[in-house]
């Protein structure tokens, strides 16, 4: 009886977990464009010129990431906190965290070197 009880509370602990997961993801699920960027630690003009210009991400719902910021990616993804904590791994697993406000038509990434303010295309 007892081992039913903790296997049912496991199973419910688990179905919250995902669903908070999936909601933030099937939000972040799009393509998007850099509109601004703000620099927290010295960088060129020119990478902060290369990144409004070309910078783009495109999150897919098997938890990719494609795109270009200050040179191409092609990684991974994975939302935490109910959407307000992504990693985004390259392709060599490098993880690179975000604090993340996602709303309807904007994604704002908010990391240690630049916070980017992205608009869904």
């Amino acid at each position: 009886m007892k081992k039913s009880t903790v296997l049912i509370f496991a199973f419910a602990l688990l179905s919250i977990t995902m669903i908070s997961c999936h909601k933030g993801r099937n939000t972040l699920v799009n393509s998007w464009k850099v509109t601004n960027v703000e620099v927290k630690k010295p960088l060129t003009d020119s990478i902060k010129n290369v990144i409004l210009s070309k910078g783009n991400l495109t999150f897919t719902k098997d938890g990719k990431v494609t795109g270009y910021l200050d040179s191409e990616l092609n990684g991974t993804f994975a939302l935490y906190k109910a959407g307000k904590s992504l990693i985004i791994k390259d392709e060599v697993g490098t993880p690179y965290p975000f604090a993340s406000t996602i709303e309807k038509d904007q994604l704002i990434l908010d990391g240690e070197e630049m916070k980017l303010t992205l608009d869904k295309k």
